[in-house]
């Protein structure tokens, strides 16, 4: 009968390794309990390797920090955000993924919208290598910023954002309103800053790393434009009023927040975008 190299197998050999256990020890060990030789040097092979592999990854990472708690253990069905029942309409552990519905009135889409209209200009990306801003080709959409609490539609939707997502409103950058027509896309990305681009220092001084983001829908596009999450195989469909959160507890692609808006095929959609910091952003 073949023999097969199991879980329990790979992690026996695991467990014997960090115990201090050599290599040859283990393998003599293997033999005596009926392992063929063959069959047992290729276990401990594959497993080591694997093991020094993930060891080594781990070692890599930036330490983990705090994002925001949505206290969904016990899984509602609604979250109280203050002046308004949201609704939990999916939520994943691992990435930390959570689909809102009922977020935003009609009235208050429709109030963000008209006020963004007259300030959209081509939409801009952080410039890793400076600090400041730029024009990407992988982004194609039109936007703006409005100042925290500008006014009164803005005012109540952050303080809304701060009950639901337990987050202090000034850890929260401007709301960005983004407008994207046929053919607008922004191709997958991390929104976190990369530690080793040299123009992150200058960004992390202006409120630290971003630790969470939450994309608010506007408007409908006819077709297209959903949120995708490619590490996943995620895609959250852009329905008005509803919306899509994300946390990554460290700036490392391990948190598996690779995101994107796919192209618009008809129509136009509209969206509000706010980026949640480790402290108070200036």
């Amino acid at each position: 009968m073949t023999q097969q190299i199991t879980p329990q197998l790979r992690q026996w050999i695991v467990e014997q390794a960090q115990a201090g256990h050599q290599a040859e020890a283990v393998l003599q060990s293997m033999l005596a309990s009926g392992w063929s030789e063959d069959v047992a040097v290729e276990a401990m092979e594959s497993t080591l390797r694997g093991h020094l592999e993930e060891k080594g990854v781990a070692s890599t990472l930036p330490p983990p920090v705090k994002v925001p708690d949505l206290q969904l253990q016990e899984a509602p069905l609604y979250v109280d955000a203050g002046d308004r029942q949201v609704h939990v309409l999916n939520a994943m552990e691992n990435p930390r993924i959570v689909v809102f519905g009922n977020l935003l009135s009609d009235q208050e889409c429709d109030q963000l919208i008209e006020l963004a209209k007259p300030r959209l200009a081509r939409s801009l990306t952080v410039a890793t290598k400076t600090g400041g801003e730029e024009v990407n080709d992988d982004r194609t959409s039109n936007g703006m910023f409005f100042q925290r609490g500008e006014n009164e539609v803005v005012k109540r939707l952050e303080a809304r954002l701060a009950r639901l997502l337990n987050w202090p409103e000034e850890n929260g950058e401007g709301l960005q309103i983004l407008h994207y027509r046929p053919g607008a896309e922004y191709k997958p990305h991390f929104d976190y800053f990369d530690p080793v681009e040299p123009g992150t220092p200058t960004i992390l001084k202006r409120g630290g790393q971003r630790v969470a983001t939450i994309v608010m829908y506007l408007a409908e596009p006819e077709k297209g434009g959903g949120t995708t999450f490619p590490d996943v195989n995620l895609v959250v469909a852009p329905k008005r009023g509803n919306a899509v959160f994300f946390s990554y507890d460290r700036p490392h692609p391990v948190t598996r927040t690779l995101h994107g808006g796919a192209p618009v095929l008809a129509g136009e959609k509209w969206i509000a975008t706010k980026w949640l910091r480790e402290r108070r952003f200036e």
